[in-house]
């Protein structure tokens, strides 16, 4: 009976994760021309989102305790996007949220509440399976080349982030555009997992 019980709390931690591959280091940018559309009423894709500097995509969501914590953070990265002469796209993939907390018309909400001043896109899944992401939120940056050369958490404390001590996605950036070394390339996303059907 424990055996069972235990087998039954394994699928519903498991329940809406990603079995994807996640995205390697040196990956070329995928689903670069999948129409994703925006917030705004607008569509995007990745491949015109990114600029001669490169690109920076954050799986979100709206009601993540995690993504919640990280808005600030978040929106420094936008202010660093733009100063940088970086592209961004936010990504929701929690397809199976799409009826509630992740409606369309939450997003557009949450969008506008956070004053997004990047594009806040709807993914029914393709795009999160593309690169293999899991969690919100989650990051992945990409050189001018569309080449991906950091992936993960965008700072060291994401359950607390002022008392973060390392700013990865910030310091990968610096980095980036200085043609110097990413270290670390790659840290472990922490968060709620993407919400998946089925």
């Amino acid at each position: 009976m424990r055996k069972h019980i235990f087998f039954l709390s394994l699928l519903t931690l498991g329940a809406g994760a990603v079995q994807a591959q996640s995205l390697s280091i040196g990956a070329a940018l995928p689903t670069a021309d999948v129409s994703l559309k925006g917030t705004d009423g607008k569509t995007y894709t990745l491949e015109g989102a990114k600029t001669k500097n490169g690109l920076i995509v954050i799986f979100s969501c709206n009601t993540c305790p995690f993504v919640i914590k990280s808005q600030q953070r978040t929106q420094e990265v936008i202010a660093m996007a733009k100063e940088k002469g970086l592209g961004m796209v936010i990504i929701n993939s929690n397809e199976a949220q799409r009826d509630g907390a992740d409606s369309w018309e939450a997003m557009q909400e949450y969008a506008q509440k956070q004053g997004y001043s990047v594009p806040y896109v709807v993914d029914d899944g393709k795009v999160a399976d593309a690169f293999g992401a899991t969690r919100t939120p989650e990051v992945f940056l990409f050189d001018a080349s569309g080449k991906l050369v950091y992936k993960g958490a965008m700072e060291d404390n994401p359950a607390d982030p002022s008392a973060s001590e390392q700013l990865y996605l910030s310091n990968a950036v610096s980095n980036m555009l200085a043609g110097k070394k990413i270290d670390p390339e790659s840290t472990k996303s922490i968060g709620c997992t993407i919400k998946r059907k089925g």
